[in-house]
Protein backbone atom coordinates (compact mmCIF):
# COMPACT_ATOMS: atom_id res chain seq x y z
CA UNK A 1 0.00 0.00 0.00
CA UNK A 2 0.88 3.49 -0.84
CA UNK A 3 1.73 6.16 1.18
CA UNK A 4 -1.18 9.02 1.06
CA UNK A 5 0.28 12.05 -0.92
CA UNK A 6 -2.58 14.21 -0.04
CA UNK A 7 -6.04 13.50 2.27
CA UNK A 8 -8.62 15.93 2.48
CA UNK A 9 -11.20 15.32 5.39
CA UNK A 10 -14.19 16.94 5.12
CA UNK A 11 -12.67 20.72 3.99
CA UNK A 12 -14.78 23.69 4.22
CA UNK A 13 -14.14 27.40 3.83
CA UNK A 14 -16.43 30.75 4.19
CA UNK A 15 -15.27 33.96 3.02
CA UNK A 16 -17.60 36.53 5.38
CA UNK A 17 -20.63 34.77 5.52
CA UNK A 18 -20.13 32.41 2.21
CA UNK A 19 -19.31 29.16 1.97
CA UNK A 20 -16.72 29.01 -0.43
CA UNK A 21 -16.01 24.93 0.05
CA UNK A 22 -18.79 22.86 1.94
CA UNK A 23 -17.79 19.57 3.35
CA UNK A 24 -15.11 18.50 0.74
CA UNK A 25 -13.16 14.73 0.78
CA UNK A 26 -10.82 13.21 -1.42
CA UNK A 27 -7.80 11.04 -1.17
CA UNK A 28 -4.46 11.02 -3.79
CA UNK A 29 -2.32 7.82 -3.31
CA UNK A 30 -0.55 7.70 -6.36
CA UNK A 31 1.19 9.78 -8.94
CA UNK A 32 -0.84 11.10 -11.73
CA UNK A 33 -2.15 14.21 -13.02
CA UNK A 34 -5.44 14.76 -11.26
CA UNK A 35 -7.71 17.30 -12.71
CA UNK A 36 -9.96 19.12 -10.59
CA UNK A 37 -12.41 20.58 -12.66
CA UNK A 38 -15.41 22.92 -12.26
CA UNK A 39 -17.03 25.92 -13.71
CA UNK A 40 -15.70 29.65 -12.49
CA UNK A 41 -16.06 30.16 -9.12
CA UNK A 42 -17.14 26.57 -8.13
CA UNK A 43 -14.24 26.80 -5.15
CA UNK A 44 -11.48 24.70 -7.06
CA UNK A 45 -9.09 27.82 -6.29
CA UNK A 46 -9.82 28.17 -2.74
CA UNK A 47 -9.10 24.22 -2.38
CA UNK A 48 -5.85 24.83 -4.18
CA UNK A 49 -4.44 27.59 -1.91
CA UNK A 50 -5.19 25.93 0.90
CA UNK A 51 -3.29 22.83 0.32
CA UNK A 52 -0.46 25.25 -0.51
CA UNK A 53 -1.31 26.53 2.53
CA UNK A 54 -2.13 30.23 1.05
CA UNK A 55 -5.48 30.34 3.17
CA UNK A 56 -6.20 28.15 6.63
CA UNK A 57 -9.31 26.50 5.85
CA UNK A 58 -12.23 26.84 8.04
CA UNK A 59 -12.95 24.02 9.27
CA UNK A 60 -11.33 20.21 8.35
CA UNK A 61 -7.84 18.92 7.74
CA UNK A 62 -5.41 18.80 5.18
CA UNK A 63 -2.30 16.48 5.16
CA UNK A 64 -0.38 16.43 2.78
CA UNK A 65 2.29 13.24 2.86
CA UNK A 66 0.93 12.75 6.33
CA UNK A 67 1.67 16.08 7.62
CA UNK A 68 -1.58 18.72 8.70
CA UNK A 69 -0.53 21.92 7.02
CA UNK A 70 -1.75 23.75 9.66
CA UNK A 71 0.18 21.86 12.08
CA UNK A 72 3.44 22.53 10.08
CA UNK A 73 2.60 24.47 6.86
CA UNK A 74 6.53 25.53 6.23
CA UNK A 75 7.34 21.51 6.19
CA UNK A 76 4.19 21.07 3.79
CA UNK A 77 5.36 23.37 1.28
CA UNK A 78 8.95 21.92 0.83
CA UNK A 79 6.54 18.96 -0.98
CA UNK A 80 4.25 21.37 -2.83
CA UNK A 81 5.37 23.59 -6.57
CA UNK A 82 2.48 26.32 -7.06
CA UNK A 83 1.86 27.99 -10.16
CA UNK A 84 -1.33 30.07 -9.49
CA UNK A 85 -3.41 31.65 -12.45
CA UNK A 86 -1.66 34.68 -12.33
CA UNK A 87 2.73 33.28 -12.44
CA UNK A 88 4.61 35.41 -9.46
CA UNK A 89 6.52 36.83 -12.27
CA UNK A 90 9.02 40.03 -11.68
CA UNK A 91 8.80 41.72 -15.11
CA UNK A 92 12.35 43.40 -14.48
CA UNK A 93 14.57 40.21 -13.46
CA UNK A 94 16.23 38.07 -16.82
CA UNK A 95 14.59 34.79 -16.51
CA UNK A 96 17.81 33.36 -15.04
CA UNK A 97 17.73 36.09 -12.55
CA UNK A 98 14.08 35.25 -11.20
CA UNK A 99 14.67 31.43 -11.45
CA UNK A 100 17.50 31.87 -9.22
CA UNK A 101 16.00 34.01 -7.12
CA UNK A 102 13.34 31.49 -6.82
CA UNK A 103 15.59 28.94 -5.95
CA UNK A 104 16.52 30.64 -2.86
CA UNK A 105 12.99 31.48 -1.87
CA UNK A 106 12.68 27.71 -2.05
CA UNK A 107 15.92 27.60 0.12
CA UNK A 108 18.12 25.02 -2.82
CA UNK A 109 21.39 24.88 -0.98
CA UNK A 110 23.69 27.34 -2.85
CA UNK A 111 25.81 24.87 -3.77
CA UNK A 112 23.02 23.45 -6.23
CA UNK A 113 21.49 26.45 -7.11
CA UNK A 114 22.89 27.17 -10.36
CA UNK A 115 22.35 23.23 -11.16
CA UNK A 116 18.87 23.65 -10.31
CA UNK A 117 18.42 26.80 -12.53
CA UNK A 118 19.68 25.18 -15.65
CA UNK A 119 18.07 22.08 -14.65
CA UNK A 120 15.15 23.86 -15.20
CA UNK A 121 15.52 26.19 -18.09
CA UNK A 122 16.47 22.75 -20.13
CA UNK A 123 13.35 21.02 -19.23
CA UNK A 124 10.70 23.77 -19.65
CA UNK A 125 12.65 24.75 -23.02
CA UNK A 126 13.30 28.25 -22.12
CA UNK A 127 17.41 27.97 -21.73
CA UNK A 128 17.79 30.22 -24.64
CA UNK A 129 15.59 32.70 -23.41
CA UNK A 130 18.18 32.83 -20.17
CA UNK A 131 19.35 36.54 -20.26
CA UNK A 132 16.00 37.89 -21.31
CA UNK A 133 13.68 39.83 -19.68
CA UNK A 134 10.69 38.32 -18.57
CA UNK A 135 8.46 40.96 -19.68
CA UNK A 136 9.94 40.64 -23.29
CA UNK A 137 9.03 36.99 -23.46
CA UNK A 138 5.73 35.69 -25.23
CA UNK A 139 2.72 34.49 -22.93
CA UNK A 140 3.72 31.05 -23.33
CA UNK A 141 7.25 31.35 -22.67
CA UNK A 142 6.45 33.42 -19.26
CA UNK A 143 3.69 30.74 -18.23
CA UNK A 144 6.51 28.01 -18.65
CA UNK A 145 9.16 30.62 -16.68
CA UNK A 146 6.18 29.83 -13.89
CA UNK A 147 6.16 26.67 -14.11
CA UNK A 148 9.72 26.23 -13.97
CA UNK A 149 9.88 28.64 -10.56
CA UNK A 150 7.04 25.57 -9.25
CA UNK A 151 9.35 22.54 -9.82
CA UNK A 152 13.18 24.33 -9.23
CA UNK A 153 12.83 22.80 -6.08
CA UNK A 154 12.14 19.04 -6.78
CA UNK A 155 8.72 19.29 -4.99
CA UNK A 156 6.13 16.08 -5.08
CA UNK A 157 3.40 17.30 -5.65
CA UNK A 158 3.30 20.80 -8.36
CA UNK A 159 -0.43 22.32 -8.44
CA UNK A 160 -1.14 24.29 -11.47
CA UNK A 161 -4.29 26.60 -11.58
CA UNK A 162 -5.77 27.11 -14.86
CA UNK A 163 -2.36 26.88 -16.56
CA UNK A 164 -3.55 27.51 -20.30
CA UNK A 165 -5.51 30.08 -19.47
CA UNK A 166 -5.30 33.06 -22.04
CA UNK A 167 -2.86 31.27 -24.08
CA UNK A 168 -3.30 30.61 -28.24
CA UNK A 169 -3.52 27.02 -29.15
CA UNK A 170 -0.32 26.25 -30.30
CA UNK A 171 0.66 27.50 -26.60
CA UNK A 172 -1.92 25.22 -24.83
CA UNK A 173 -0.51 21.97 -26.83
CA UNK A 174 3.28 22.80 -25.81
CA UNK A 175 2.26 23.48 -21.99
CA UNK A 176 -0.01 20.29 -21.88
CA UNK A 177 2.87 18.45 -23.47
CA UNK A 178 5.38 20.10 -20.42
CA UNK A 179 2.84 19.14 -17.90
CA UNK A 180 2.51 15.72 -19.39
CA UNK A 181 6.46 15.52 -18.92
CA UNK A 182 6.30 16.77 -15.09
CA UNK A 183 3.81 14.03 -14.21
CA UNK A 184 6.31 11.56 -15.05
CA UNK A 185 8.15 12.35 -11.86
CA UNK A 186 5.92 14.46 -9.96
CA UNK A 187 2.14 14.31 -8.96
CA UNK A 188 0.28 16.63 -10.21
CA UNK A 189 -2.75 18.65 -9.39
CA UNK A 190 -4.70 20.59 -12.23
CA UNK A 191 -7.32 23.23 -11.85
CA UNK A 192 -9.77 23.53 -15.03
CA UNK A 193 -13.04 24.69 -15.96
CA UNK A 194 -12.19 23.43 -19.68
CA UNK A 195 -13.43 19.86 -20.27
CA UNK A 196 -11.44 19.26 -23.11
CA UNK A 197 -8.25 20.01 -21.49
CA UNK A 198 -9.32 17.16 -18.53
CA UNK A 199 -9.32 14.54 -21.50
CA UNK A 200 -6.25 15.96 -23.37
CA UNK A 201 -4.62 15.69 -19.99
CA UNK A 202 -5.81 13.95 -16.77
CA UNK A 203 -6.07 10.78 -15.57
CA UNK A 204 -8.42 11.16 -12.87
CA UNK A 205 -10.87 13.99 -12.11
CA UNK A 206 -12.62 15.54 -9.03
CA UNK A 207 -15.11 17.82 -10.22
CA UNK A 208 -15.85 20.46 -8.13
CA UNK A 209 -19.56 22.32 -8.24
CA UNK A 210 -21.10 24.87 -5.70
CA UNK A 211 -17.99 23.86 -3.56
CA UNK A 212 -18.60 20.26 -3.05
CA UNK A 213 -16.97 17.32 -4.61
CA UNK A 214 -19.88 16.09 -7.04
CA UNK A 215 -17.40 13.71 -8.75
CA UNK A 216 -14.27 11.48 -8.13
CA UNK A 217 -12.62 8.79 -10.42
CA UNK A 218 -11.04 8.34 -13.86
CA UNK A 219 -11.47 10.29 -16.93
CA UNK A 220 -12.54 7.34 -18.46
CA UNK A 221 -15.27 6.65 -15.50
CA UNK A 222 -16.61 10.43 -16.22
CA UNK A 223 -16.72 10.38 -19.26
CA UNK A 224 -18.83 6.82 -19.29
CA UNK A 225 -20.96 7.69 -15.98
CA UNK A 226 -24.29 8.53 -17.97
CA UNK A 227 -24.59 5.46 -19.85
CA UNK A 228 -25.27 5.45 -23.95
CA UNK A 229 -29.08 6.36 -24.79
CA UNK A 230 -28.94 6.21 -28.58
CA UNK A 231 -27.30 4.38 -31.60
CA UNK A 232 -26.29 5.72 -34.54
CA UNK A 233 -26.96 3.92 -37.88
CA UNK A 234 -26.44 4.68 -41.63
CA UNK A 235 -27.42 3.21 -44.36
CA UNK A 236 -25.77 2.59 -48.34
CA UNK A 237 -29.57 3.56 -49.56
CA UNK A 238 -32.80 4.51 -48.28
CA UNK A 239 -34.62 3.16 -45.32
CA UNK A 240 -38.02 4.19 -44.23
CA UNK A 241 -37.74 5.59 -40.88
CA UNK A 242 -40.96 4.31 -39.94
CA UNK A 243 -40.13 0.79 -40.47
CA UNK A 244 -36.95 1.58 -38.06
CA UNK A 245 -39.95 2.13 -35.16
CA UNK A 246 -41.13 -1.20 -35.66
CA UNK A 247 -37.81 -3.05 -34.48
CA UNK A 248 -38.41 -4.08 -30.97
CA UNK A 249 -36.69 -1.99 -28.29
CA UNK A 250 -36.29 1.42 -30.50
CA UNK A 251 -38.07 3.91 -28.68
CA UNK A 252 -37.18 6.63 -30.91
CA UNK A 253 -35.92 7.67 -34.50
CA UNK A 254 -34.46 10.83 -35.38
CA UNK A 255 -33.52 11.29 -39.00
CA UNK A 256 -30.09 12.58 -38.70
CA UNK A 257 -28.64 13.15 -42.32
CA UNK A 258 -29.33 11.60 -46.06
CA UNK A 259 -29.63 7.75 -44.75
CA UNK A 260 -28.36 7.97 -41.03
CA UNK A 261 -30.58 7.83 -37.92
CA UNK A 262 -30.19 8.07 -34.29
CA UNK A 263 -32.47 5.60 -32.56
CA UNK A 264 -33.02 5.80 -28.69
CA UNK A 265 -33.28 2.26 -27.34
CA UNK A 266 -34.30 0.36 -23.94
CA UNK A 267 -31.69 -2.57 -24.44
CA UNK A 268 -28.33 -1.28 -27.00
CA UNK A 269 -27.47 -5.13 -27.34
CA UNK A 270 -31.20 -6.19 -28.33
CA UNK A 271 -31.55 -3.63 -30.91
CA UNK A 272 -28.35 -3.82 -32.42
CA UNK A 273 -29.02 -8.29 -32.87
CA UNK A 274 -32.62 -6.84 -34.14
CA UNK A 275 -31.11 -3.91 -36.73
CA UNK A 276 -28.58 -6.57 -37.74
CA UNK A 277 -31.57 -9.08 -38.42
CA UNK A 278 -33.63 -6.81 -40.16
CA UNK A 279 -31.18 -5.34 -42.58
CA UNK A 280 -30.14 -8.61 -43.78
CA UNK A 281 -33.95 -9.55 -44.20
CA UNK A 282 -34.89 -6.84 -45.91
CA UNK A 283 -31.35 -5.98 -47.93
CA UNK A 284 -30.79 -2.87 -46.18
CA UNK A 285 -26.78 -2.05 -46.86
CA UNK A 286 -25.55 -0.98 -43.47
CA UNK A 287 -22.87 1.18 -43.50
CA UNK A 288 -22.08 2.10 -40.03
CA UNK A 289 -23.58 1.21 -36.80
CA UNK A 290 -22.29 2.65 -33.60
CA UNK A 291 -23.06 3.77 -29.60
CA UNK A 292 -23.40 7.52 -28.91
CA UNK A 293 -21.40 8.50 -26.38
CA UNK A 294 -22.74 11.15 -24.40
CA UNK A 295 -20.86 14.61 -24.66
CA UNK A 296 -18.92 15.71 -21.76
CA UNK A 297 -20.63 18.73 -21.17
CA UNK A 298 -23.50 16.47 -21.04
CA UNK A 299 -22.20 14.59 -18.55
CA UNK A 300 -21.25 17.75 -16.19
CA UNK A 301 -24.19 19.08 -16.60
CA UNK A 302 -26.26 16.10 -15.24
CA UNK A 303 -23.89 15.44 -12.70
CA UNK A 304 -24.12 19.28 -11.28
CA UNK A 305 -27.98 19.01 -11.34
CA UNK A 306 -28.03 15.58 -9.44
CA UNK A 307 -25.69 17.06 -6.38
CA UNK A 308 -28.54 19.32 -5.78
Amino acid sequence: MEDTIIKVEHLSHRYDVQWAVRDVNFEIVQKGIYGLLGANGAGKSTIMNIICGVIKPTEGVVLVKGTDITGDPMGVKCHIGFLPQKPPLYDELTVEEYLTHAAELRCVPDKEVKGAVSDVMELCAISHFRKRLIKNLSGGYQQRVGIAQAIIHKPDIVIFDEPTNGLDPNQILDIRRLIKGIAEEHTVILSTHILSEVQAVCDYIFMIDAGQVVFSGSVNDFDNYIMPSTIYVDFAGEVPGEELKNIPGILQVEHVEKNGYRLGFSDANEVMEHLVEEAAAKGWHMCEMRLEKISLDHVFAELSKKKR
